[in-house]
C-alpha cells in the first residue's frame, strides 16, 4: 500500500516532536520544518529542514515534494506562557500571521490540495469568571480573546476557513488547552505553569519555598502531550471541518497544580509564597463534546501526567546545573 506524506510545521517543538514519533509509527513519510532541531531528542522526521517560515518562499520549499503532501500540520508559531505573551504580544501578531498567511496561500496554490490541520488556541476565549456556564465552540463569538494572541488565532482560523471554502482545501481546526509533558520547554520565558512549577520543584531543598505567580487562585486545565496527539490524529480522520475544543476535562487552580507537583516530587515541606507576576486569565471552561465525538477519551490526569513530567523535568535541571544545585528528595 503506498505510504501517506505529512508535513509537520514547527516540527522542533514540543508538540511537533510527539506528533513526527506519532505518525511515523503509523508509517507515514514525514518532513520536518522548523527554525530549529528538536532541543531535547533527535527528531524522528525522515527529512528535516531548517526553514523560517515568516518568508513566503520557504514555505513554498517546504511544501514542494514529488507528488505532494497527503497530509499539512501547520503547529509552527511564536508563542509562551503568560510571562512571555504580555511583553512579546507584537511579535507574536506579526510573526505568527506571516506564517499563516504565506503557509496558507502557498498550500491552496498546489495543484494536489492537502488535508491541512491548523493548531489554534482557547486563548481565542474571552475571560471567564470561576465557575462559569461551559462554553462551546461557536461561542468564541461575539469575539474578546483575552490576549493579542488569541486574537492572531481568531484571525488565521477564519483566514483558513475562507481559503478552504473559495480553493475546496479539507482543513481541521484544533484549540489546544495547556500542553504539558516531556520535551516542553521547561525554562527560558516561553514554558507553561506545569513546566515553571516543576523546575522550582526541582530545585528547591526540603523545607524551602517556591514562588507562585498571582493569587494561585486561577484555575486551568492541562492536556497531557499523549492525549493531546492522540486527539489530532482523531480529529484529522473525522469529518469536522469547524474548530474544535481539545484538553482535558479536568480543571485545577495553580495552587492546586503546585501542591501535585510537590507531591509527586516526595520533597517535604515545600511552601508556596505568592508574589506578583503575569497570572492570565481567571478560568476557562469549554465543552469537549465535539471532540468526544470523534472517540477519543482523556487517558492521562493531570497527577498521572505529572508523575511522568516532573521526573524528566529534574532531569533536565540534574543536567544542566549539576546534582549540587539541586535538591533531590531522600
Amino acid at each position: 500500500m503506498k505510504r501517506k506524506k505529512a508535513l509537520v510545521c514547527g516540527a522542533g517543538g514540543f508538540i511537533g516532536t510527539h506528533l513526527v514519533r506519532q505518525l511515523k509509527s503509523e508509517g507515514y513519510i514525514v518532513r520536518g520544518v522548523d527554525l530549529k532541531k528538536p532541543t531535547y531528542s533527535k527528531s524522528e522526521a525522515d527529512e528535516f529542514m531548517l526553514l523560517d517560515l515568516r518568508v513566503r518562499k520557504n514555505c513554498a520549499k517546504a511544501l514542494k515534494i514529488h507528488g505532494g503532501f497527503d497530509e499539512v500540520y501547520q503547529l509552527a508559531a511564536d508563542r509562551g506562557g503568560a510571562g512571555y505573551m504580555t511583553p512579546f504580544a507584537a511579535e507574536m501578531m506579526v510573526n505568527n500571521v506571516l506564517i499563516n498567511v504565506y503557509m496558507i496561500t502557498e498550500a491552496v496554490s498546489l495543484k494536489k490540495k492537502p488535508k491541512y490541520f491548523y493548531s489554534s488556541s482557547v486563548c481565542v476565549y474571552p475571560d471567564m469568571p470561576v465557575g462559569a456556564k461551559v462554553i462551546n465552540e461557536s461561542q468564541a463569538y461575539p469575539a474578546l480573546p483575552e490576549n493579542e494572541y488569541g486574537w492572531e488565532k481568531l484571525y488565521s482560523e477564519r483566514m483558513l476557513q475562507e481559503y478552504s471554502r473559495r480553493y475546496k482545501m479539507p482543513i481541521r481546526i484544533a484549540r489546544f488547552h495547556t500542553t504539558f509533558g516531556p520535551e516542553a520547554n521547561w525554562e527560558g520565558g516561553r514554558e507553561k505553569a506545569a513546566d515553571a512549577l516543576s523546575r522550582k520543584v526541582a530545585m528547591v531543598k526540603e523545607g524551602g519555598s517556591i514562588e507562585v505567580w498571582g493569587s494561585g487562585k486561577s484555575v486551568r486545565s492541562f492536556a497531557y502531550i499523549t492525549d493531546l496527539i492522540d486527539s489530532i490524529r482523531r480529529l484529522m480522520k473525522s469529518k469536522i471541518d469547524t474548530p474544535v475544543n481539545v484538553g482535558s476535562e479536568e480543571y485545577v487552580t495553580v495552587d492546586k497544580l503546585a501542591d501535585i507537583i510537590i507531591e509527586v516530587s516526595g520533597k517535604k515541606g515545600i511552601k508556596k509564597k505568592h508574589v506578583k507576576g503575569a497570572e492570565g486569565v481567571k478560568a476557562r471552561n469549554f465543552s469537549t463534546k465535539l471532540i468526544r465525538s470523534t472517540g477519543w477519551r482523556q487517558k492521562h490526569f493531570l497527577k498521572d501526567g505529572i508523575k511522568v513530567h516532573y521526573p524528566w523535568v529534574e532531569k533536565q535541571v540534574i543536567k544542566k546545573y549539576g546534582d549540587k544545585k539541586v535538591s533531590l528528595a531522600k
